[in-house]
This record gives structure tokens, C-alpha cells and sequence, in this order.
């Protein structure tokens, strides 16, 4: 795993529904970063309520305090978070982005960044032994209302060897 992470909302309100906290983020990467405009989507809305307390008492996280100012190309293409993400992981010639939305890992990839979702994540956190359960991450998941694909949850539990 690279040593380095930006991280969009989604993943971190998935990683949280899936396993309570973002622990995990901390065992997988050295330096994980928040855009301010993540922060801002996950202390502000309302919709991820639930994974605020864990947001906050993940002090490991570094959070980036200022707005980052984003290319026009990105600002009118994505969500602000999605775009926060990219521009700062090529601000900061950091690699790997966390985005599981479908529009915001194409533009990722235009710009050559290496692409993982939450559900990567938790692939990779169950083959070093982080967590137990695939199947029960994305259960936890869709309690908590998060929507996934049969595509991905087939292939999350055949990559997990849990089918």
C-alpha cells in the first residue's frame, strides 16, 4: 500500500457504517488527508451525521484547514469534495485518491492518479487481517443506507474469498 491517501466523503461515511470507526485507515496508510471541503461536507451535512463523532476523533488524519483552490476544470466537473480530492493529491504529488464515485474516479484517472474505494479498502484491511468480514462490512453498510451494486458486492466477497 502506498504511504500516502486523500480521501473523499463517501469512503469515510462507508468505511465508518462498515467498521464503527476509521481505524483502519490508520493501519493501512502513513499520512491520510481531508480536504477542507471534505470536512466541511462531513461536519456540516446532515446526512452523514452518524460518522461525525468518528470523523472528529480521528486524530491521525491530517485536515487540511484552508480551501483548496481548484482548477476550473475540476470545480465544473465534480462535486466540490471529489474535486478538493483530486487537486490537492496532485497539489501535493500524492498518488492514491479515495473516491467511489463513477464520474470523479474517471476524472482521477484522467489525471493519473491510482484510483481505490471504500470497498478496496476494506479488501485490503481483511487480507492483513484488520477486519474479519467482508460480507458483514457491506451489511453493516447497507444498514446505514449506503447503496452498492450487486456488480460490487459479488466482487467484493470473490475477491475476499467470502463466495
Amino acid at each position: 500500500m502506498p504511504d500516502r491517501i486523500v480521501i473523499n466523503t463517501g469512503p469515510i461515511i462507508s468505511i465508518v457504517a462498515a467498521t464503527g470507526d476509521l481505524r483502519v485507515l490508520n493501519k493501512l496508510y502513513k499520512e491520510v488527508y481531508v480536504p477542507f471541503e471534505v470536512s466541511r461536507e462531513l461536519t456540516i451535512s446532515s446526512i452523514s451525521i452518524f460518522a461525525q463523532d468518528e470523523f472528529n476523533e480521528a486524530d491521525f488524519l491530517i485536515k487540511i484547514d484552508n480551501p483548496i483552490d481548484i482548477s476550473s476544470l475540476l470545480n465544473n466537473s465534480l462535486d466540490k469534495g471529489e474535486a478538493a480530492v483530486i487537486q490537492l493529491a496532485l497539489d501535493k504529488s500524492i498518488n492514491v485518491v479515495c473516491i467511489d464515485e463513477k464520474v470523479g474516479r474517471r476524472i482521477a484517472r484522467l489525471n493519473n492518479l491510482t484510483l481505490i474505494g471504500s470497498i478496496g479498502i476494506l479488501i485490503k484491511a481483511k487480507e492483513l487481517g484488520y477486519i474479519a468480514s467482508i460480507k458483514e462490512a457491506i451489511n453493516k453498510m447497507q444498514t446505514k443506507g449506503i447503496y452498492l451494486s450487486d456488480n460490487v458486492i459479488n466482487f467484493a466477497l470473490r475477491a475476499s474469498n467470502e463466495k
